[in-house]
């Protein structure tokens, strides 16, 4: 499932691309792909059609573009504005804020795939969005990455390319691709995550005040880090890396730990993603890709997980994988003593 900086990366990409967009077309390919809408499909396809992409933003691995009267303009980010491409902070909308947002939740394999019309062509296409967006379009043969089930078929439609005066906007596709079809969106109103606690690299994120809250619980230290309700975007993946560079034993009790040692478990928390995020994520496999459909590189730089057998990079013992909760546990014995 995608974490933390795979999620941003995807949002990085959808504001770089979406942005001032507004929905012409929607497309319901799949009915899971909706489910938990309320009021059904139609619903969802009246509340997209007509609306303008004001700010896409995340919290954890929660993504959601927030939705404006289309007959209002917003203005695109400029490309290569690295203000543009910092990690959102969500405003965080009370109970009686009546703006809307297109949630989106990945799943397992969830993909949102921008490109012309007719670019993304994946039997696994569970809603196809079209959209006009500010400003010049890529043209018919931008790159996209290499893993993405994409190519232009011999029925494709071909987007013309933007002349010198592009301010009309150009047509673009975003594609919602999902293998294994557990994610789905949903547009909802007022807060959209109101569930999901601040993550690491959220800027208002008290560190120490989370650090007090992780040791009031009684459960396993990685067990509390998986917890979305009280730190957010820390999964499977970059909690075993997080507790591997801290020293800490996943198996803890978080109760029994120190304030300096949960402050320095979540500092290396937030570097880890912070690395991750510059290398465009993790990617195991063709799940999981950006917008333009290419692998993060990431894999090659974690330390324990999926290393089992392999030597710690830090003492050279053989990693361990221990069956947990469900899933995996990879550490290394020798280091992890805290």
């Amino acid at each position: 499932m995608p974490e933390l900086p795979e999620v941003e990366v995807v949002r990085r990409g959808l504001e770089r691309h979406l942005t001032g967009g507004v929905v012409t077309a929607v497309e319901l390919l799949h009915p899971r792909a909706v489910r938990g809408q309320e009021g059904g499909g139609a619903a969802l396809v009246d509340a997209l059609e007509g609306a303008r992409i004001a700010s896409v933003s995340r919290r954890g691995k929660f993504l959601w573009l927030t939705l404006a009267d289309g007959s209002r303009p917003v203005t695109a980010p400029v490309a290569g504005d690295d203000a543009a491409l910092a990690p959102a902070v969500d405003a965080a909308p009370g109970p009686s804020d009546a703006t809307r947002h297109l949630v989106v939740h990945l799943g397992m394999s969830g993909q949102m795939l921008v490109g012309p019309p007719g670019r993304v062509r994946s039997p696994h296409a569970r809603i196809r969005t079209r959209l006009v967006v500010p400003g010049p379009g890529p043209g018919p043969d931008a790159p996209t990455g290499p893993d993405t089930p994409v190519g232009p078929g011999p029925d494709a439609p071909v987007a013309p390319v933007p002349g010198p005066d592009a301010t009309a906007g150009h047509e673009t596709e975003l594609t919602f691709v999902d293998q294994r079809t557990f994610g789905r969106w949903e547009v909802v109103t007022g807060d959209p995550v109101p569930h999901i606690a601040r993550d690491p690299l959220d800027p208002e994120l008290d560190v120490a005040a989370l650090a007090r809250r992780i040791r009031m619980r009684r459960s396993e230290i990685k067990r509390v880090l998986l917890d979305q309700t009280v730190v957010s975007g820390i999964g499977n993946i970059y909690a075993d890396e997080a507790l591997w560079a801290a020293r800490v034993m996943p198996f803890r009790r978080a109760s029994s730990m120190r304030q300096r040692d949960v402050v320095t478990l979540l500092g290396e928390a937030k570097a880890v993603m912070e690395r991750a995020l510059a290398a465009g994520g993790t990617s195991f496999d063709a799940l999981y890709v950006d917008v333009e459909g290419a692998s993060g590189y990431f894999a090659r730089s974690l330390a324990v997980y999926g290393r089992e057998g392999l030597p710690c990079p830090r003492c050279g013992t053989p990693v361990t994988r221990i069956p947990w909760a469900g899933r995996s546990t990879h550490l290394c014995r020798t280091c992890q003593v805290l």
